[in-house]
């Protein structure tokens, strides 16, 4: 049976919760994209979403949290991590941290690992389910593992309508891509993974300039699979003609032809845009070419993306 997609309503988010208490999936709007709740601390509904999504066991899983007093019952946080907690949240910053003595979230959406993925979202939805039922919920993208990330109700229903127990429809997402995830090393951040909160803001705050994970490092949290995000269509990159046939994804003023993630190259309207647009061009062709996008500010985590999504299979 597929999920029903129900608009956000004081007694939708009490359904929603109810479903989350009981084991269940709920799709929930985030201001980045749809995510695939579960109750953090139950094992086995963490497995249904490792199942639905048929994600790798080792790639972790964010915990999403309303509050700093629900924050600090999952993770240590130090005084950067704090800091940064505090001008960012709520917000699209994911932070990878010492997890608590007594955290709610489960050694499986941890992936086995001593750290803990924790974001407050911003999106009025989610923080209202998140309080409603009372704890941490982990949260992926809710698509496919490898898929592009839904940032619609509609996108959800077309790649999990028939895994999951409900979809909440809280409209397009406002940010579009993924949270950025930080981590700390040394007393220093660590870029883990780029994303809806440019690295120049977190540089500013903090005086100095994030570190670059390396390519070596063994996976330590969401979004770091080589192949991901992927589209069915075989992506090409740095496009600037596309041949004939090809879907085409271009950014800025003076692109013809194709999708434009946007005309006036403003890189928050084309994060916002990035995975309809890739959904939509994969519907109808086999061959996607994308054109270049700017690699600064939102550009980082949209290029980031479409490399990603360009690798074909994952190590």
């Amino acid at each position: 049976m597929t999920a029903r997609i129900v608009p956000i309503l004081p007694e939708t988010i009490a359904i929603a919760a109810e479903i989350l208490s009981e084991g269940g999936l709920v799709a929930m709007p985030t201001e980045t994209v749809y995510g695939l709740a579960a109750d953090a601390a139950n094992p086995a509904a963490v497995a249904r979403i490792y199942e639905a999504k048929g994600r790798p066991r080792f790639n972790p899983l964010i915990a999403h949290v309303s509050s700093w007093a629900m924050a600090e019952r999952q993770a240590e946080f130090s005084g950067l991590a704090r800091a940064l907690g505090e001008a960012f949240w709520p917000g699209p910053l994911t932070m990878v941290l010492p997890s608590a003595t007594g955290s709610r979230v489960s050694d499986l959406a941890r992936a086995g690992l001593d750290t803990v993925a924790l974001r407050w979202p911003r999106h009025s939805a989610a923080q209202a389910l998140i309080e409603a039922f009372g704890g941490p919920l982990v949260a992926p993208s809710a698509n496919r593992s490898g898929h592009v990330s839904p940032t619609t109700a509609e996108h959800v229903a077309a790649d999990l309508g028939d895994r999951i127990d409900l979809i909440l429809d809280g409209g397009p997402c406002s940010v579009g891509l993924e949270s950025t995830i930080i981590g700390f090393e040394n007393g220093e951040a660590v870029l883990l993974r780029p994303g809806g909160l440019e690295t120049s803001s977190i540089s500013a705050k903090i005086g100095r300039a994030v570190h670059a994970r390396s390519q070596t490092d063994a996976i330590n949290a969401p979004g770091q699979l080589k192949s991901h995000y992927a589209p069915r269509a075989r992506l090409r990159l740095g496009v600037t003609e596309p041949a004939e046939g090809e879907g085409y994804i271009c950014f800025g003023p003076g692109q013809r032809g194709g999708l434009n993630l946007s005309p006036k190259g403003d890189l928050a309207e084309a994060a916002a845009n990035l995975f309809s647009m890739l959904r939509a061009l994969d519907q109808s062709h086999t061959t996607i070419a994308a054109g270049p996008v700017p690699d600064e500010g939102l550009g980082e985590a949209i290029n980031d993306r479409l490399r990603r999504a360009a690798v074909r299979d994952p190590d």
